[in-house]
């Protein structure tokens, strides 16, 4: 029989993490040659050989797995040498990298968006599976950039945790996400706007879809179908892209899922919203975290247009 507790060790770590280890154990493994349980000095040989290849934070990632591996099965971690240490100090000391950012979808381009999807919805050759997928991924752009969510915050919504409240919103349960390491849940609100309003593309997506539990945001197939299971966070990805391709907007391929969370937290930026209360707002923890989705103008030229009662962005 199995274990009654393996149930809860297993859902201790989430399946994103789970999926990360395993790779990182299988690039040891097949890619490099290495066996495990692994010595010390096998793994600081493993950072210098892909020191010039990889960055940083995978590397970093990569000794997660081989540190959980470990442990799991009562082996001696042995990333937690002080020579290993030494080894990724010094490979970011002489391999530094700078952390790739998504770039931020501006309120600008998201009403270009929406505009776009609303200008397909009125076409009269717009398929069944076409205008369900339009009216989904509005409610996806407008609830994502006004939350700021994260690809799988709006992936892990569901019917049942979402309340709306007449003339003031939506009220949404997030049960965990990734700054929730206590698994606690939040409660967030989502405001009802003038055009384009969140509230209102969440309730056209809900009836267009007859949607009454289960995902928010699940998948279509061509026929125009719902499929059951939610969307996977990689599909945010996809379809954030190719909106912003059909919307004519340049450069698609540098947003992600990221680029709404950074995009509203710019405009908040504009709008001079206290950082703690951003930070609130959002769920981040960290204040050096919530500074790198701020895509802030340059305060010298800031101040040198102000200098010459110029606007900014002009010299």
């Amino acid at each position: 029989m199995t274990n009654p507790t393996d149930r809860y060790i297993h859902a201790a770590t989430r399946e994103n993490t789970r999926k990360s280890y395993r790779a990182a154990i299988e690039h040891y493994e097949s890619v490099w040659g290495g066996y495990l349980p692994a010595t010390a000095d096998s793994v600081a040989l493993y950072l210098a050989h892909y020191a010039p290849t990889l960055a940083i934070n995978t590397l970093k990632l990569r000794l997660s797995g081989l540190a959980a591996w470990h442990n799991d099965q009562g082996f001696p971690d042995p990333t937690k040498a002080p020579h290993v240490k030494k080894v990724l100090k010094g490979i970011a000391e002489l391999h530094p990298h700078s952390e790739a950012q998504a770039k931020p979808l501006q309120l600008k381009e998201l009403r270009t968006v929406v505009m776009w999807f609303d200008s397909n919805l009125e076409s009269e050759a717009c398929s069944r599976a076409h205008r369900l997928k339009f009216v989904r991924n509005k409610a996806l752009f407008l609830i994502g950039f006004w939350r700021a969510f994260r690809s799988d915050e709006l992936t892990r919504i569901s019917i049942e945790n979402v309340t709306v409240m007449p003339g003031k919103g939506l009220e949404i349960f997030l049960p965990r996400s990734k700054t929730d390491r206590r698994s606690l849940g939040r409660r967030v609100r989502v405001p009802a706007l003038q055009q384009p309003c969140p509230v209102s593309a969440y309730l056209d997506w809900v009836n267009e879809a007859q949607l009454r539990d289960g995902p928010l945001f699940q998948g279509i197939n061509r026929w125009g179908h719902l499929r059951e299971n939610a969307l996977h966070p990689a599909s945010v990805i996809s379809i954030i892209k190719k909106s912003c391709s059909g919307a004519g907007i340049s450069d698609s391929n540098d947003y992600s899922s990221h680029s709404l969370r950074r995009g509203f937290a710019t405009w908040s930026n504009t709008q001079q919203w206290d950082i703690k209360a951003l930070m609130e707002y959002v769920g981040w923890k960290d204040i050096k975290t919530a500074l790198k989705y701020i895509e802030a103008d340059d305060p010298f030229l800031s101040q040198y247009n102000k200098s010459l009662n110029l606007p900014d962005n002009q010299m």
